[in-house]
């Protein structure tokens, strides 16, 4: 769940309370108005989501507050927070998207007339759950109901007497109309935008490719290295066997723990003499981690604190990413590294001195 605010004041409502159930996709959209607070957003909740669909096991959310909000819901519902229902406050990528979606639902419905949104905003929910999901092979409504979405059949030039109930059936038409049109145009947009950075690629059996692995983080104590400055393709490597129409098995090193089928996307013509392009696919793990081992220790020195730092060499990486480490953790972990003894570093030309405050007292006339 989330807030998705930042939206003209409609008749007094100024925020939507989104809230994506993660199994089924199915959303609910509900206005609020500031001021609001934990409390108040917790009985919301229980007014307009438990009530349908009973208590969550869980929630993410990226809020700060929903601790208090959490602690507030599960006090009425008379049960305590245990462990198994712990808050995760990580950002869920999957509100994002579905905040993305309710944003192109209203933009679509009241583009020109933004104040407005708070009346679209039922049928922006209608249609998110009525909507084909290719990763349920269905719409939400059908997986939470098992039945299809009802159609809803167009109100054509039939006429009432009730002006106002004529106005009303007129709505849907309209909505899907334009939604019909802004989503072509956004589908052309979005194909014209992909189209310039396509490239249509083919490989042959025993050509040569670089490897594109991104991203991928180095393990070491401090977990840093400079990512913008660092190699971005690792190889050459030989084109073993096409799979598909995009895909190609590359011949890895024996020690290589990735898997050797990689995206088309991934792969470049190799047109260099250079041999190797370092880094190499040894230091990469099945998770995409660098994990770099200490070649040398180069230099010593003490932070103002009076601790040893000692500067590591790390293994097929460049001299310019040796970093300054803690020594009594470099010595803990890698026990094998010759290192100097930190009393022989004492009297070592190539050391700064520790610094030492002097403080003197002055004399009052």
């Amino acid at each position: 769940m989330d807030f998705n605010d930042g939206l003209p004041k409609a008749k007094g409502w100024d925020i939507i309370l989104v809230v994506v159930d993660r199994l089924s996709k199915y959303s609910h959209f509900l206005a609020l108005k500031h001021p609001y607070t934990a409390k108040s957003v917790a009985e919301f909740f229980v007014k307009e989501i438990v009530r349908l669909h009973g208590f969550p096991t869980s929630i993410v959310s990226d809020r700060v507050f929903l601790s208090h909000f959490w602690n507030e819901l599960f006090k009425m519902a008379g049960t305590k927070l245990k462990k198994s229902t712990a808050y995760h406050p990580q950002t869920d990528g999957q509100i994002e998207v579905v905040n993305r979606g309710l944003e192109t639902y209203l933009r679509c419905f009241c583009s020109e007339h933004p104040k407005e949104w708070i009346s679209w905003l039922p049928w922006a929910e209608y249609w998110y759950n009525t909507t084909y999901e290719k990763a349920l092979d269905r719409s939400p409504l059908q997986v939470v109901y098992g039945c299809k979405p009802p159609t809803l059949l167009s109100y054509g030039e039939r006429r009432t007497s009730n002006s106002s109930i004529d106005e009303q059936l007129k709505e849907p038409d309209v909505a899907l109309d334009a939604l019909r049109e802004h989503l072509l145009l956004a589908q052309q947009q979005m194909k014209l935008y992909v189209d310039r950075k396509r490239r249509h690629v083919e490989f042959q059996v025993e050509e040569l490719v670089l490897l594109k692995i991104r991203p991928y983080r180095q393990t070491t104590l401090r977990r840093k290295r400079n990512e913008k400055l660092s190699s971005r393709y690792f190889g050459p490597y030989k084109i073993l066997e096409r799979i598909g129409e995009v895909a190609y098995r590359l011949e890895l090193p024996t020690d290589a723990a990735i898997h050797p089928v990689f995206h088309v996307s991934q792969l470049k013509k190799f047109v260099s003499q250079q041999k190797n392009v370092l880094p190499t696919l040894q230091n990469i793990t099945e998770k995409f981690e660098w994990q770099s081992q200490p070649e040398e220790a180069c230099d010593y020195r003490q932070d103002k604190s009076g601790k040893w730092e000692v500067l590591i060499a790390w293994k097929n990486l460049s001299d310019y990413e040796a970093s300054w480490e803690d020594y009594d953790e470099i010595n803990k972990r890698y026990p094998n590294l010759h290192l100097e003894d930190k009393v022989n570093l004492k009297g070592g030309s190539n050391v700064r001195p520790q610094i030492k405050l002097v403080y003197q007292i002055r004399n009052k006339l």
